[in-house]
């Protein structure tokens, strides 16, 4: 194996075309940083650092950082760039559009002022060739300032004044991950040849390196828990095993067939979580101590909590990574290929997606807008796993949603666990109802969706955004968790009741027919009935649409688990039963209203109970099914007359189909 002429990796690669040697320089980016700058671990722990750029700069991240992708324009006034600047930061324009039409780079300017990979290595010649496009010093003073994606910085040259966008990073995440080398086992076979003691895992990412056709067939498996942020890593992860030629489990296909390799994409938010990821995990554990070879992931939330104590705790597992990595799940697998076990959780910039997700649906998909939270719930532990929040350049997501409509999509669903606060960590700061109203622009796509609001920071913006952008969808997903304030001051949620229906007042106002869901949490510390009823009050003034009910359960590295006024089970679970039944009776009086009305749906997939009917879904969101060819109907908006109005779904009849260009 060893012999083997391989391909080089996508960083060597990259360190080629930049001219750049493999050894290690000083960066411009270490010039903004004090030697003495103590490693910063990541996500971030509860009251610390929340810009993501003092984290990767004042970390290991810097050691890792080895290129970033640049687009500038030039001007000739700073009066001028300013003033452009300004635009970029009210969404009235596109940096790429804004650079054809008035940069004064002929270099780059039809090329919406791409300037490519720029070497983060200021020593030496790797960036000469950029010299007359973007010099020296110009560069030195974007490095020197930041390395966010999406950030927009101005630096001065013998040129004029630069705009300069950092449009993605690359980041050595093999480097930044922690390796430790399994212990051989004795093999009594020495018929096997080099790539099979290698792993057939290794032999597939060796073809995929040569870029030669890997003979073997090769499945895995992915098992997702908890939230659409985990579906859609999911997604991203599977594009990553099928660009190596590993391909899903197929339960026709494959029956009685062994995975080769299994992901568990793990969620922290409810309680055992971790007890479920062992037991989980447990029968494929016991395959690799019987020899067989196959190759165990652990990814998302749990794995980031855990880390190198998931090896410790089981020692068969071969991969630990938080959700940061991903899109980067090829390049770690390499190091397990290798006879390592790897953990990936140190602090890294979300880089673009190298490779193209796996999409669940043909019709619609989720797109990340944002990663990351900055509150710092009590309860909560997604800022511990999943980090500060790094917002998406906006090209990044149109050029993703515009591939999406190119490939048949009808429906895009914006991601961000607060992603009301989209923007905010940009230089300039931008707004999510700016971002709003440009993806629902773009031509072809019928629905745009997103979640999850924060009543902290939903803007008036937003709702109005919604009013006016035909594409997006009359739904909101605005979690109060709480109808109590006093309740509410100790989770440390940011807002009030009142701010709350405010907001609800506003879509009222504005959007009369949207729907409205929510998350509530029952048996928070220290609840005593009466915060309780309160919380059965504001239910009753909203009426959801549904509410994802919890009992609460303390969670590891967050404050309220540590308090001593913890409702007692009993009381948690008749709570939970109470607010259950009222949000099963508003369910079904929200639906109620639409008997006998004709809905425009969104054909998604084939009832699965009911093969001759198909499933689609109301702009509200609700579930209808009727009769129908899925195979003739996915994809289509039809109009449905609502017959039948259950609590969680609708049934009907179709009347006519949509045409093109008659959408409401």
């Amino acid at each position: 194996l060893k012999s083997r002429k391989r391909r080089p990796s996508l960083y060597t690669q990259i360190d080629c075309q930049l001219g750049r040697p493999t050894t290690k320089h000083s960066t411009a980016l270490y010039h903004s940083v004090s030697s003495s700058t103590p490693t910063a671990k990541y996500p971030t722990e509860r009251g610390s650092e929340v810009d993501s750029r003092k984290i990767i700069a004042g970390g290991s991240g810097r050691d890792h950082l080895t290129a970033v992708r640049l687009k500038h324009i030039v001007f000739a006034s700073k009066e001028l760039a300013n003033e452009s600047l300004l635009l970029l930061r009210s969404a009235q324009t596109s940096f790429d559009d804004l650079a054809i039409q008035i940069s004064s780079c002929i270099e780059t300017r039809d090329k919406g002022g791409e300037i490519g990979w720029v070497s983060v290595y200021e020593q030496g010649s790797e960036n000469e060739h950029l010299d007359l496009v973007l010099p020296q010093d110009a560069r030195m003073q974007v490095l020197g300032s930041t390395t966010k994606p999406g950030d927009v910085v101005m630096a001065t040259s013998e040129r004029g004044y630069h705009l300069v966008q950092i449009a993605d990073v690359m980041v050595d995440v093999r480097k930044m991950a922690t390796t430790k080398a399994r212990k051989k086992r004795k093999d009594t076979d020495e018929k096997k040849d080099s790539e099979e003691l290698k792993g057939i895992l290794g032999g597939a990412l060796i073809a995929e390196q040569e870029n030669v056709e890997f003979k073997k067939d090769l499945i895995y498996k992915i098992e997702t828990m908890g939230c659409q942020m985990n579906i859609a890593d999911s997604e991203r992860m599977e594009g990553q095993l099928q660009s190596l030629g590993i391909r899903p489990f197929d339960e026709l296909r494959d029956q009685g067939r062994k995975v080769d390799l299994v992901v568990l994409n793990t969620c922290s938010i409810r309680d055992h979580a971790e007890q479920k990821v062992y037991s989980y995990i447990g029968p494929y554990a016991k395959r690799k101590r019987e020899g067989e070879d196959v190759t165990i992931v652990v990814a998302g939330c749990v794995a980031q909590q855990e880390g190198e104590a998931l090896l410790r705790r089981a020692p068969e597992v071969d991969l630990v990574m938080g959700p940061q990595y991903a899109n980067r799940l090829g390049d770690l697998l390499e190091d397990v290929s290798n006879g390592n076990q790897v953990v990936a959780t140190e602090a890294s910039h979300i880089m673009e997606d190298s490779t193209k997700p796996r999409r669940s649906s043909s019709v619609a998909a989720w797109v990340n807008v944002i990663y990351g939270c900055n509150e710092r719930c009590t309860y909560c532990i997604v800022p511990t796993t999943r980090g500060v929040e790094q917002s998406r350049p906006v090209e990044s997501i149109v050029q993703e949603v515009t591939e999406l409509v190119s490939q048949g999509y009808k429906e895009v669903t914006l991601l961000g666990q607060n992603i009301d606060a989209y923007g905010r960590d940009m230089i300039p700061k931008r707004k999510f109802s700016d971002l709003l109203r440009t993806v629902g622009a773009i031509p072809g796509l019928k629905r745009l969706r997103f979640v999850t609001s924060h009543p902290r920071y939903m803007s008036l913006g937003v709702i109005d955004a919604v009013a006016e952008t035909p594409t997006a969808c009359l739904n909101f997903h605005i979690p109060p968790q709480s109808g109590s304030n006093e309740i509410l001051e100790a989770m440390g949620r940011g807002h009030t009741r009142e701010k709350f229906l405010q907001i609800v007042q506003r879509i009222r106002d504005r959007l009369p027919d949207a729907a409205i869901t929510a998350d509530i949490i029952v048996g928070f510390p220290g609840e005593t009935n009466e915060q309780f009823e309160e919380t059965l009050k504001l239910m009753e003034e909203v009426k959801f649409d549904s509410v994802n009910t919890a009992a609460y359960s303390p969670r590891p590295n967050t404050p309220a688990a540590l308090w001593d006024n913890q409702v007692d089970d009993e009381v948690k679970q008749e709570r939970l039963q109470r607010i259950n039944r009222l949000n099963l009776q508003h369910a079904a009086e929200r639906r109620a209203r639409m008997l006998g009305r004709v809905e425009e749906i969104l054909v998604e997939e084939r009832n699965v109970k009911v093969p001759t009917q198909v499933m689609g879904r109301t702009t509200h969101g609700y579930i209808v099914y009727f009769d129908g060819d899925i195979d003739e109907l996915r994809g289509k908006l039809v109009n449905v007359r609502i017959d039948v109005c259950q609590t969680y779904y609708l049934a009907g009849t179709m009347v006519g189909v949509v045409e093109e260009g008659d959408e409401s």
